[in-house]
């Protein structure tokens, strides 16, 4: 089987490549994200690897189906870049890498934390100035405080795991409770009794802007607000405003809600032009990193892995089981 990789970068390369000495599988390494403008890359291959800004619509599905791509394997866990209805109706099987390494990102999260807390940022900054005061640096400690986590999947478990032993008090929202040591109360409650928030929620239709000027307004001043699942997780705009009204007193984000344009790629020499992330950036009590929280050895080494087995399993006409979004054509 042949697979074109879209998006790859140079450690892409590496890991793909020692996942797959050896296999069946041929892959084609290609720079530029999948978009209708280079799905024609993917001529002379049976399927595409893609990664979380790669667009995969109805139209790009269509083009791929048209060049006889049968598969679409997402390296990541999330799938909301893909039109999984298109890709049924066309029989095309979409998988994915549903757990690489969920202590990567959740530690990733409580990385963000406590630099914001401590303000690390601006630290590092005033030193290598040699400045050494520590004016407006003042931080609070952890222990005894709050912390509400939305989403307790495995990276949302593993976060809890982690700031119970700072000794916070750990809050959960999750429709479908599954840990058993940590207190499920309802999304309001657990908004407004909160001193620190971290999303963990997938981006679904019910969870699109599930930070919004509403529950903003439910959580407590100055609270700091955690995001490494997806950028449309949060309305930007709302949470702007509070940014400058003080509600929102500290924000880190690994993700961003229009990220696609600008994340992954060097555009240190450009002029930004989205006004959003300018302004976010333009906050001291702000933190930005560009969609890292993924990037450990171990992830992407899992993530090489898993997407290498699901591949494998699909050029020989078999179910990867679990790990598919949408079933092969023919399976139930």
């Amino acid at each position: 089987m042949k697979v074109a990789v879209f998006a790859t970068k140079s450690y892409d390369r590496m890991m793909f490549t020692e996942a797959s000495e050896g296999s069946p599988v041929e892959y084609t390494f290609i720079e530029a994200r999948l978009a209708p403008e280079t799905v024609s890359l993917a001529t002379g291959h049976e399927a595409v690897c893609i990664f979380v800004n790669d667009r995969c619509d109805k139209t790009v599905l269509e083009s791929l189906a048209d060049l006889g791509c049968r598969a679409v394997a997402l390296r990541c866990a999330g799938f909301n870049n893909v039109d999984l209805a298109a890709a049924e109706s066309l029989g095309i099987t979409v998988c994915r890498v549903p757990a690489y390494s969920p202590h990567a990102v959740a530690e990733h999260a409580v990385t963000l934390a406590l630099a914001l807390n401590r303000k690390i940022h601006r630290s590092f900054n005033r030193v290598r100035e040699g400045n050494f005061e520590l004016e407006g640096l003042l931080g609070f400690d952890l222990y005894r405080k709050t912390v509400g986590v939305i989403g307790t999947g495995e990276i949302g478990a593993a976060f809890t795991r982690i700031m119970k032993g700072f000794g916070c008090r750990v809050i959960a929202f999750d429709p479908k409770p599954t840990l058993e040591d940590v207190e499920y109360v309802e999304l309001n409650e657990l908004l407004e009794q909160s001193d620190i928030i971290s999303l963990h929620c997938p981006l679904v239709e019910k969870t699109h802007h599930l930070i919004n000027a509403e529950s903003l307004r439910l959580m407590k001043q100055g609270v700091m607000l955690i995001n490494t699942g997806r950028g449309a997780l949060i309305d930007t705009a709302a949470v702007i405003k509070e940014l400058k009204s003080g509600k929102v007193g500290y924000l880190g984000l690994d993700v961003y809600e229009e990220e696609s344009a600008l994340f992954f790629e060097d555009h240190s020499l450009e002029i930004i032009s989205d006004d959003q992330i300018v302004r976010l950036l333009s906050f001291p009590n702000v933190l930005i990193s560009g969609h890292q929280g993924f990037f450990t050895r171990e992830a992407l080494s899992e993530i090489a892995r898993v997407t290498e087995k699901n591949l494998k399993a699909i050029s020989e006409g078999q179910d990867p089981g679990d790990n598919c979004v949408v079933k092969m054509e023919g399976k139930s």
